[in-house]
C-alpha cells in the first residue's frame, strides 16, 4: 500500500515540474503516440440494398443482378434474372472500424456506398451481409435502414435538386461482431509506443519520461517512431491502470525544419525552426496585356455600294517592373521569416519560386516540401 502511495506522489511531481517548466511546450505522450496493437481494423463486406424508390441500379448493372438472384435461391426462390427489373435494388460495399480485441455483441458503425449506377440510397434497407478482415474471416453481420443525410429528386426538363451525396450513407450501429477480433497491446510483458511523427529526439524524450517515473529501465527508444515498454510485474495483473499513467506524463515533441508549399493553391506552410541565412532577392515581373475592342464601320446614307462591317481594334501594352534587390538578413524564428517575405512584396506563387531558389542556393535552412 505504502509503494503505490509513493509512487502516485512521484506520478504527480513529476506532471506538475514538468508542466512547469515547459509550459506550452509539452504535451501528453497519448497525443503524440498510439499504442501499437491497438490501432482500429478495417472490415469490409459486400451486400444489397433494396426497397428504394426506382432510384437503384439499371439493367446494365449485372452484378446487381446475379447478386440479388443468388440471394433468392439462397431463401428458396426461383427467378429468372431475365426478367428481373432493377429499380429498387443497389449493390453496395460496407466499409467499417473495430478495435482490436473487440468481443462478439459489440455493435459497431457501417458505411454504405453505392458500386453501380443508383441515383439515391435513400430510404433503402441493407440486407444482412458479412463483414470480413483483411485475413479473409468474416468477423460481423451488418444490416439496418441506410441514413444519407439528404436527398436527390429529380423533375422534368433535367431539373433536379440534391442535398449532400445520395449514393454514400450510413447505419449507425448496424453491424454486430460475431467473432472476437485478433490482436492486442499488450504481449509477454511489452507494449510499444508509436510516434505519429517519427522523430528521434522526440522518441528519445518520450522513452526518459517514462522512465523517470517508472524506472531507468522501463522504456526505451527503438527508432524514430517506436517506443518499447517493459511494464513492471506490479501492473501485469492492471495493464490499463498503467497505459492510463503512462499517456498523461508530459513528453516535449520535437520536429525537422520544414516548409511545405502547395502549388496548385499557392499556400505555404513555415514550420517551427526554420531559418534563413544571409542573402539576396532580385525580384521582377514582365506584364503583358492584350485588348481587343470591335468598331462598327457603317457607310453613309443612300450609299448602295457600301456595307457594314465590324473591325477589330487590338491595343497591346507592356509593362515590366523594375527588378527590386532585396537583402535578406539571417532569421531564426518564424515571425523573422514571415517580415521578410512580407517585405519581398510578391504574391504567394512568386515567393513559392523565391523560396526554391533560396533552397537551391542554401541559404534556407529547411526541408522543402512541394505537395
Amino acid at each position: 500500500m505504502r509503494l503505490w502511495t509513493i509512487r502516485s506522489i512521484l506520478f504527480a511531481l513529476v506532471i506538475l515540474v514538468a508542466t512547469a517548466a515547459g509550459a506550452g511546450q509539452s504535451s501528453r505522450i497519448k497525443d503524440l503516440a498510439s499504442l501499437a496493437g491497438a490501432e482500429q481494423e478495417p472490415l469490409l463486406g459486400y451486400g444489397l440494398v433494396v426497397g428504394l424508390n426506382g432510384t437503384g441500379d439499371g439493367q446494365s448493372a449485372a452484378f446487381t443482378t446475379n447478386s440479388l438472384v443468388a440471394m433468392l435461391e439462397r431463401l428458396d426462390v426461383t427467378v429468372d434474372p431475365a426478367i428481373i427489373k432493377l429499380k429498387n435494388v443497389a449493390a453496395v460495399l460496407l466499409t467499417a472500424y473495430v478495435q482490436p480485441g473487440t468481443m462478439p455483441g459489440a455493435r459497431i458503425d457501417v458505411t454504405v456506398s453505392s458500386v453501380g449506377d443508383a441515383a439515391s440510397l435513400e430510404g433503402g434497407m441493407l440486407v444482412m451481409s458479412p463483414l470480413k478482415g483483411a485475413d479473409g474471416r468474416s468477423y460481423a453481420i451488418a444490416q439496418g435502414s441506410v441514413s444519407i443525410g439528404g436527398f436527390n429528386i429529380s423533375g422534368g426538363g433535367n431539373n433536379s435538386i440534391r442535398k449532400n451525396h445520395s449514393t454514400v450513407g450510413m447505419i449507425p450501429n448496424g453491424a454486430k461482431i460475431e467473432v472476437p477480433m485478433p490482436g492486442g497491446f499488450f504481449h509477454d510483458g511489452m507494449m510499444s509506443w508509436q510516434l505519429h511523427n517519427p522523430d528521434f529526439t522526440t522518441s528519445q524524450r518520450v522513452a526518459e519520461s517514462i522512465n523517470k517515473v517508472f524506472g531507468a529501465s522501463t522504456a526505451k527508444a527503438i527508432s524514430s517512431q517506436r517506443i518499447d515498454v517493459n511494464v513492471p510485474l506490479s501492473f501485469h495483473e492492471q495493464p490499463v491502470d498503467f497505459i492510463a499513467r503512462m499517456g498523461e506524463l508530459p513528453a516535449v515533441s520535437d520536429q525537422v525544419a520544414r516548409v511545405v508549399i502547395n502549388e496548385r493553391t499557392g499556400t505555404i506552410i513555415v514550420g517551427e525552426g526554420v531559418v534563413l541565412k544571409e542573402a539576396a532577392v532580385a525580384h521582377g515581373n514582365l506584364k503583358v496585356v492584350i485588348k481587343t475592342s470591335y468598331d462598327v464601320s457603317q457607310p453613309n446614307s443612300f450609299n448602295e455600294s457600301g456595307r457594314t462591317v465590324v473591325t477589330p481594334n487590338i491595343i497591346t501594352d507592356v509593362q515590366e517592373k523594375e527588378a527590386s534587390v532585396i537583402h535578406v538578413p539571417r532569421t531564426g524564428t518564424v515571425s523573422d521569416v514571415v517580415a521578410v517575405l512580407n517585405e519581398v512584396g510578391a504574391s504567394p506563387r512568386d515567393i513559392i519560386a523565391i523560396l526554391q531558389a533560396l533552397k537551391q542556393a542554401g541559404a534556407l535552412q529547411a526541408e522543402l516540401i512541394i505537395m
